[in-house]
């Protein structure tokens, strides 16, 4: 097992498995369950899922398919889309989840996470916070897969969001996702200065020196992969892969 969690994210839309680029354009990568069985053969040590458009389309979770993910898959597993309740919340945990990952409902309804944390405990609830800059360069807050700004200093609502009892934070800047260009490693250390929470950073990672800023410069906890593990290299062709753990091993040492 990697010291530093380095943690797959995987993006669901009508049940699929897709790749978007800033939040936009989502591309068809395949098959949930036969993915899941390819990240059991690599020995992944935690899997995410995110459901883009659940909130959008105001959809509850799709239990069913968490079901049958649950029965495949052998390593921890979070999921996070259309939860707004605590009520979801237990499904999604005795289906055999062991995490769960809210953004708009944190947003909307901010209580909820207090709620989470109160009746699961704090180690079940991450909270995703999407990012991006507005026309003057300043950080901006977003809701429903980047569709919905609120006017919240990512780095004020990461602190509330650690007061409220959230767990973990996920981190997002949308204008790095799915580019290959690298993570927003000022961004990253910007919320990881001010949280005692882990910060799991998310969006441009293309390599392991990406992976390895993101922690050693960053203060990332843990980093989340979505482009690097579903494609080949950038520009070229779907491929469920894991970076070598022994580069992986070494360079976060």
């Amino acid at each position: 097992m990697l010291r530093t969690r380095v943690i797959p994210v995987l993006l669901l839309k009508d049940s699929v498995l897709v790749k978007t680029i800033n939040f936009k354009k989502p591309k068809y990568i395949g098959d949930p369950i036969n993915t899941c069985r390819i990240f059991n053969e690599l020995e992944v040590d935690e899997l995410s899922f995110l459901d883009i458009t659940a909130s959008l389309e105001n959809r509850k979770p799709n239990f069913e398919m968490l079901e049958r993910i649950s029965t495949e898959c052998f390593m921890p597993l979070s999921y996070g889309g259309g939860i707004s309740t605590v009520q979801e919340v237990e499904k999604i945990l005795k289906i055999g989840f062991e995490k769960v990952i809210i953004n708009t409902s944190s947003l909307v309804k901010p209580e909820l996470i207090t709620q989470i944390a109160k009746v699961f405990g704090s180690q079940a609830i991450v909270v995703a916070v999407d990012v991006k800059k507005n026309f003057f360069g300043k950080y901006q807050v977003f809701g429903t897969h980047g569709k919905i700004r609120f006017n919240y200093d990512p780095i004020a609502w990461a602190r509330t969001i650690e007061d409220l009892g959230a767990g973990e934070i996920l981190l997002t800047n949308i204008e790095h996702e799915g580019t290959w260009k690298g993570l927003d490693v000022d961004l990253i250390k910007k919320v990881s200065d001010e949280c005692s929470i882990p910060i799991i950073a998310h969006g441009g990672a293309g390599s392991i020196g990406d992976i390895t800023q993101a922690v050693h410069k960053g203060g990332a906890s843990a980093v989340a992969l979505g482009s690097m593990v579903v494609y080949q290299q950038k520009g070229m062709g779907v491929l469920i892969n894991f970076p070598d753990r022994v580069k992986l091993e070494s360079a976060l040492n």
